[in-house]
């Protein structure tokens, strides 16, 4: 009998009994590893997924028509600036307006204040005119110590002047066709900043509301010998009515 034979042969007892082999503890599979669960999108039944998939695509279009958008505005006039102008503006102005002055090499030396006063009639019949308002140190104030201020304070008066002045002339006559808009844009906020304020007082009504600049040069630093005016300089516009409609609406 071979080594192969004798190893598979039957063991015997002590008594000449054969008796089985010692049983042998054979470990348990191990089992199969769960799916991890889905998260995400993945998450989402089909028709979730597909209307996320149809967000990402018109965010992500948005943004790629937005960064063009701003890089025809900043870019030197080429020909799409020119043929299609007036759409890059109105995406553009007035919330995303892009400029250098920040990085110019003649950066803003001028302090301007929007400044304004109202005629007003009042209960008993006699027309008073209000002191100037100084509505540029109000924003001023109203920024400072402020860690969030809002867009309207930083930018809604002074974007309106602006504005302004790049459609009229040094007359205050308006140029194209943007100079009419400017000055219903900017007579507006003055009055709803004038009538905040309750100028007119009890029983009185605003009638008209003129506005005017204070410009004042920015002092040089203490080294340098250049030597600049410190007089202010005023550009008063003429006095501006006030549509009834709009009486109406501050009334209520």
């Amino acid at each position: 009998m071979d080594a192969h034979e004798a190893g598979s042969a039957v063991r015997h007892g002590p008594g000449g009994e054969p008796h089985d082999a010692p049983a042998v503890d054979v470990p348990p599979p191990p089992p199969e590893p769960e799916a991890e669960p889905r998260a995400g999108v993945a998450a989402l039944s089909l028709r979730y997924q597909i209307a996320a998939a149809l967000a990402l695509a018109v965010v992500a279009i948005t943004v790629c028509v937005h960064t063009g958008m701003v890089f025809l505005h900043v870019a030197p006039s080429n020909t799409v600036t020119k043929q299609h102008g007036q759409a890059i503006d109105d995406w553009i102005y007035p919330e995303f307006e892009q400029n250098w002055k920040l990085f110019a090499p003649n950066p803003l030396q001028q302090n301007i204040a929007v400044q304004a006063r109202a005629s007003v009639a009042t209960a008993d019949g006699r027309i008073r005119t209000t002191r100037w308002h100084d509505l540029s140190a109000e924003d001023g104030r109203a920024i400072d110590g402020n860690p969030l201020p809002s867009h309207t304070q930083q930018n809604a008066l002074r974007r309106a002047w602006d504005f302004f002045v790049a459609t009229h002339d040094a007359e205050n006559r308006p140029v194209g066709l943007r100079g009419a808009l400017s000055e219903s844009y900017l007579r507006r906020i003055v009055e709803l900043r004038l009538g905040r304020e309750d100028v007119a007082g009890e029983g009185g009504a605003v009638e008209r509301v003129q506005v005017r600049s204070r410009t004042t040069n920015v002092r040089p630093p203490k080294w340098s010998d250049e030597r600049v005016s410190d007089r202010p300089t005023y550009r008063v516009l003429p006095w501006w009515r006030i549509p009834e409609t709009h009486e109406r609406e501050d009334a209520r």
